[in-house]
């Protein structure tokens, strides 16, 4: 398949994109108008809640139900996987230093379960079919029932094929034990995901046969004829032969758009509008939450600052921003401190442009502001497909291609040399990066010189350091590698139901490193342990239960082997963990 056709279909598609978002915002305001609310979650609300509240759980016990629940998002009813009738499912309060009980009971027609992500639990009370347990059958109940050992701003979501992106998600805050480090008046857990009307097993199998079905952005007849204007012919030409032979596209910013997905704020449309409420000169913290299957969101408040206080439930040193990019799975907490007696959008556009979850913060229900426009769709660079390598490091002559925009490198990038296995060179691999950048102060593609404070993983500083001080004793590289056309992913170009299982010596502190061979961002998953990401020199940085490796990147962090047992190590976007990037680790 020609990735980069000259003159693709692009324009027709677009239009259709567009017509199905604009559907999605205009059911949303027609519902809130008429005081209904398009989730799961209004049953059970009392009189007069405000759209998007999620309904909580707090205390030592819980009894979860999970079944099927009618939904309506866009104008079309649909059957979503609920927790309690509730999508999302609702917010459960713990304290930590405690014991919890979940009595878990599946309602549904076919084997379910429940994952804490970010949790430290034994390994049978992960969630995990096959791995740590059987999974739930039908009509069967499993009690969860573990130690809370960590305090923080977390999620939970099943782990038994698509049903996560059919609703089976819902948020955890832990108290600590002994009070907040950063006290704020209130707060507000902002919950976002996507949402597709479409079967998941559909667009799972759109993706296999047209892996660009849905990215309505790759480069049109007029963007060709600008270039050879503003260029040349024949650069316009080579640039466009030259990505064909790479196999690659430089629009692949998401898999699945908004095309098919509406996005959704505490399980709420655009229009719908979740409000949080403040009083003016209050400090208010939000508890994001990135509960998506497959989309990386760009968060802002215009006319507030942000200041990052924790990151995957982690207390960080505190920082302030205009914007942050939260890939999937990962949290963060903000304090904000609005003085004026008005309104402020919440705003969080995809990576690619094609929509935006959206709420509001304000003195009083029912008030709005002005909602931004998005932000231009970027384009992937040399930078994002070939790492240091694309700006002539070490003697290099680089890739990068007359006339195209490279942005400058972020500073502090060194060249590090990949080492591919012999099973990156096959089918199942259609890129290698041999030099790629290990720098942690680069905001990604979309963000970099917009004119914001937009944050990075070199902002961000666990408070208190490693959990372990001993430094790692041994190191495992592995490498992100995919075929874009094929819709395969995978760890070192064996996908996982070809794959051996990866070996921690119970214990032992070690390193793994990882190097992204594709174009696209890959949140990485390690259950049962925290990663402890390093800086470029090898000294701890920030720790994470999700670390988002951007395309072309090496990063390393270290992990004690403290929990025995059988974990699942994963890309966090759905279909790619469903197409082989997976593997179980094993800790013996």
């Amino acid at each position: 398949m020609n990735r980069f056709p000259l003159f693709p279909p692009a324009a027709r598609r677009l239009d259709l994109s567009r017509r199905r978002f604009v559907q999605g915002i205009a059911l949303g305001g027609a519902a809130a108008a008429l005081g209904f609310v398009p989730t799961a979650s209004a049953k059970g609300r009392p009189m007069g809640t405000p759209a998007g509240t999620l309904p909580e759980l707090s205390g030592n016990e819980f009894a979860l139900e999970i079944g099927e629940q009618p939904v309506d998002f866009t104008g079309r009813q649909r059957l979503a996987h609920a927790v309690n009738g509730s999508v999302p499912g609702p917010l459960l309060r713990w304290r930590e230093g405690t014991e919890v009980t979940l009595r878990v009971t599946n309602r549904l027609a076919v084997p379910t379960s429940i994952h804490w992500h970010g949790i430290l639990v034994p390994a049978s009370m992960d969630g995990v079919p096959g791995l740590s347990f059987p999974g739930i059958a039908p009509g069967e109940t499993f009690t969860y029932r573990f130690p809370v050992r960590q305090s923080g701003t977390y999620w939970y979501h099943s782990h038994s094929r698509f049903q996560e992106q059919t609703g089976l998600y819902g948020a955890i805050v832990v108290a600590p034990a002994d009070g907040e480090r950063h006290p704020a008046d209130r707060e507000h857990v902002l919950l976002l995901s996507d949402w597709t009307d479409d079967d998941p097993e559909h667009v799972y199998a759109t993706l296999k046969r047209h892996s660009d079905y849905y990215n309505y952005a790759e480069p049109t007849a007029p963007e060709f004829f600008r270039d050879a204007r503003e260029h040349g012919l024949q650069h316009a030409l080579a640039t466009r032969r030259m990505w064909n032979r790479m196999r690659m596209s430089p629009s692949d910013l998401s898999d699945v758009s908004g095309a098919t997905y509406t996005y959704l704020m505490n399980g709420t449309a655009p229009a719908g509008n979740w409000t949080g409420l403040f009083r003016p000169g209050e400090r208010v913290r939000l508890r994001f939450i990135n509960g998506s299957s497959m989309t990386f969101f760009d968060v802002r408040i215009p006319g507030l600052r942000m200041t990052v206080v924790a990151a995957d439930g982690q207390d960080v040193e505190p920082v302030s921003v205009d914007e942050f990019r939260i890939g999937v799975a990962e949290t963060y907490d903000v304090i904000v401190e609005p003085t004026d007696d008005r309104a402020y959008t919440v705003f969080a556009q995809a990576i690619d442009r094609t929509g935006y979850a959206r709420g509001t913060l304000a003195p009083r229900p029912g008030m709005a502001a002005a909602v931004p426009s998005m932000d231009p769709r970027a384009r992937l660079t040399m930078i994002d497909m070939m790492g240091a390598m694309a700006m002539g490091h070490g003697g290099h002559a680089g890739h990068a291609v007359p006339g195209m925009a490279m942005p400058d490198m972020p500073s502090g990038t060194r060249p590090a040399m990949a080492h591919h296995a012999r099973t990156e060179y096959g089918p199942d691999v259609d890129m290698r990066v041999d030099m790629p950048r290990d720098n942690l102060d680069d905001p990604g593609v979309g963000l970099r010189d917009n004119g914001r404070r937009v944050l990075t993983y070199a902002d961000l500083r666990t408070v208190g350091g490693p959990l372990d001080p001993r430094p790692p004793g041994r190191e495992i590289e592995l490498h992100l590698t995919g075929n874009m056309e094929r819709y395969r992913w995978s760890f070192d170009g064996v996908p996982y139901a070809e794959a051996t299982p990866i070996h921690f010596r119970a214990g032992e502190r070690l390193r793994i490193v990882l190097v992204n061979d594709t174009m696209m961002n890959h949140p990485i998953h390690l259950h049962g342990m925290w990663s402890e990401l390093e800086n470029p020199d090898g000294t701890f940085q920030v720790r994470k239960h999700t670390i988002n490796v951007q395309p072309a990147q090496r990063v390393s962090y270290a992990v004690t082997a403290d929990a025995p047992g059988h974990w699942a190590y994963h890309c966090h976007m759905l279909y790619h963990m469903e197409a082989g990037m997976f593997r179980e680790v094993v800790v013996s």
